[in-house]
């Protein structure tokens, strides 16, 4: 099976991370594609392998004979995709992009006008969504492309490597995917997440983030007789919206540019919810955004009075980039693997995050590799399946 057969497969899995969600993992979809994955890594031949209580799939490529006394290395991708547009039922159509727009289905297209991006992969085969869902490429892709190299090495005993460590993670997409990461079962000191990223994307950087839930305590009482009486929740919840930075929202912002973004907003006259995540590559400035948050909403108290409105923060993740400083040589190493697999790499800060920024703050430095794809978590989102084989050479060439 090659890795575009694998991808396509590996979509059918309904694995949707939930946020509300109590359990580990989030969703039972996670449980199923996990034991499908822990199958197929023991068909293939490799060792220890294991889907654990949590959901997490772990497994070992031996080394070459010859090979065993050098250190292992780690692959890791995540098995769940976003909450915020479906991921069941996903129809990919797989097709030759010759140039221009791509339509979708479902009055969807990918407009070469909004995703420029396109006329780089002219002449290659992209794999789409029907316009309906997302497609799952973040990141089936990049477990795809492990579980192929695992497969090529394996096949080509001719190729000297060294001991490999694999594991697919649960509910990255929600934070979580590094809670219950066993280290006793990942015999790697270093490695690399496969994550996203069009090809050629080599990231040691990422936002530094956080969540924040606002919520707005209403005073609701008929209209007719509400004047000096009611507190709208919902246009109070309105107003707290319209005093963020509208220039600093992820429409407006790029590079190492941070931002405030709205995730959900939801309510009525009597309550509201306002859902946020903050982001900033600068720990200082993402601190900064932090306290801006708290100034907001204690001015609004002071206006509309105390307890009105309240704020629940919480960091998820911090900047890689120092934990990986000291270890470079997983950076050299990686450009020149993809150099020999025919890829240009280009170093780019993640505007987002990967379990790898929490897996190196546990002493795993983990920078993360491409899996060439686009517009993730939305239904314009797209692979090339020419770009995954040249990343499973990719990870080849790392494990020489």
């Amino acid at each position: 099976m090659d890795v575009k057969e694998r991808f396509l497969r590996y979509v059918t899995f309904h694995t949707t991370s939930d946020e509300e969600s109590g359990t580990v993992p989030s969703t039972p979809g996670q449980l199923v594609l996990g034991k499908a994955l822990a199958e197929e890594l023991a068909e293939l031949g490799l060792s220890h392998v294991e889907q654990d209580e949590n959901g997490y799939v772990y497994g070992v490529l031996p080394a070459s004979p010859g090979c065993e006394a050098l250190p292992a290395l780690g692959f890791i991708a995540h098995m769940d995709t976003a909450p915020g547009v479906s991921g069941e039922n996903v129809k990919p159509r797989c097709l030759r992009y010759e140039g221009g727009d791509i339509r979708l289905g479902n009055g969807e297209a990918l407009l070469l006008k909004d995703f420029p991006q396109l006329a780089n992969y002219v002449g290659q085969e992209l794999i789409v969504t029907d316009g309906s869902t997302l497609l799952g490429a973040d990141d089936k892709a990049g477990v795809a492309e492990i579980v192929s190299a695992c497969e090529f090495l394996l096949r080509h005993p001719e190729i000297s490597h060294r001991r490999l460590a694999v594991c697919f993670t649960p509910d990255e997409e929600i934070g979580r995917g590094p809670d219950h990461f066993d280290f006793s079962k990942f015999p790697a000191k270093m490695a690399y997440t496969v994550d996203g990223g069009e090809i050629g994307e080599l990231e040691y950087e990422n936002f530094n983030a956080a969540a924040a839930k606002v919520r707005i305590h209403g005073v609701n009482i008929h209209p007719g007789e509400a004047k000096n009486k009611m507190r709208n929740a919902a246009l109070l919840a309105a107003e707290f919206v319209s005093l963020l930075p509208a220039a600093e929202a992820p429409a407006h912002t790029e590079g190492y540019e941070g931002f405030y973004h709205v995730t959900d907003l939801q309510g009525d006259e009597s309550a509201a919810r306002v859902g946020l995540i903050i982001r900033d590559h600068d720990r200082e400035k993402f601190e900064g955004r932090k306290a801006f948050l708290r100034e907001l909403v204690e001015y609004l108290n002071r206006r509309h009075g105390e307890g009105t409105f309240t704020l629940e923060l919480k960091d998820s993740y911090y900047n890689m980039k120092e934990k990986i400083l000291p270890h470079m040589e997983l950076i050299h190493r990686a450009e020149d693997a993809m150099r020999k697999a025919g890829v240009e790499p280009r170093i780019v800060p993640i505007r987002g995050g990967t379990d790898g920024a929490r897996l190196s703050y546990q002493g795993l430095p983990c920078p993360n590799l491409c899996t060439g794809g686009g517009n993730f978590h939305g239904i314009h989102e797209f692979v090339s399946a020419d770009a995954m084989g040249k990343m499973v050479r990719v990870l080849v060439e790392l494990s020489r």
